[in-house]
């Protein structure tokens, strides 16, 4: 079992990292990617304390859509951040979380989509998938990667990557897929208000799956209004099983083969 997005260099995990990487492997955890804004040094800090205790992490690097604006001035200023920060981490494995958020005003969509291209081209260079955020911004995220070569464009590399924390309808699961891919399923789909998604979700085929608990936020019932941690992420797996008639079991089995297929931990 995995979790394959999750905050534990969050410094609301500082005080007691050990207990919940005790409580992920007592799960069942194999491992976690670990999401990074690119440039927090408290961040990098707290992920070199967590290698040391489950050397098994693995990271993921980004310039989240909420900092964009920072680079607004030089948006490939972003994937040079990134960049500096992948070279002396060993244990990165993407790029992200990256994307486009709407929802917020805390950037203009111009800026974000230059500052999401930027690293997403800096993915394309170093064969690294990309952890992509998207928020009522669902069209302009698929034209980008569309524009910037998801799948296989000749002398430019090969584009991958997933849709964290899956929240879309139909249409944004099919065009995904047909971009190549996965989609990630988070505690959200435990809701009980939850049916459209998880309807939308049972037609994802399970080869095209991850679990994820994008800890601390977005815990599964029965754990809602808790702070949310990997050893959350079975109930992800179970409720998942559950729709599709399969074993937890299974749905862990699968998961992890796509994570490994994909970020190649």
């Amino acid at each position: 079992m995995i979790d394959s997005h999750c905050h534990l260099a969050d410094e609301v995990f500082a005080a007691d990292l050990e207990a919940v990487v005790g409580r992920a492997r007592d799960a069942g955890l194999e491992r976690a990617l670990t999401i990074l804004a690119a440039g927090d040094d408290k961040e990098e800090a707290q992920a070199n304390r967590l290698l040391s205790l489950w050397p098994d992490v693995r990271l993921a690097i980004g310039v989240h859509p909420h900092a964009a604006a920072t680079f607004a001035a030089a948006p490939d200023e972003a994937a040079i951040r990134v960049r500096q920060q992948v070279t002396r981490m060993p244990a990165v494995r993407a790029v992200g979380e990256i994307g486009l958020d709407y929802h917020y005003d805390f950037a203009p969509p111009t800026v974000q989509q230059q500052v999401f291209r930027a690293q997403v081209s800096l993915a394309r260079e170093l064969d690294l998938p990309i952890v992509i955020h998207t928020r009522e911004a669902d069209e302009d995220t698929l034209r980008i990667l569309s524009e910037e070569g998801i799948g296989t464009r000749p002398g430019r590399g090969r584009l991958r990557g997933v849709l964290h924390c899956f929240t879309g309808g139909p249409s944004l699961a099919r065009a995904g897929l047909d971009l190549g891919l996965y989609i990630s399923c988070s505690g959200i789909i435990t809701f009980p208000k939850a049916a459209e998604l998880r309807e939308t979700v049972r037609g994802v085929p399970l080869d095209r799956v991850l679990i994820e608990t994008d800890s601390p936020f977005l815990a599964p019932v029965p754990y809602r209004g808790k702070r949310n941690e990997p050893a959350y992420v079975a109930r992800v797996a179970q409720t998942l099983g559950d729709m599709h008639g399969i074993s937890a079991d299974d749905v862990c089995r699968q998961t992890a083969a796509n994570f490994h297929a994909l970020f190649r931990p």
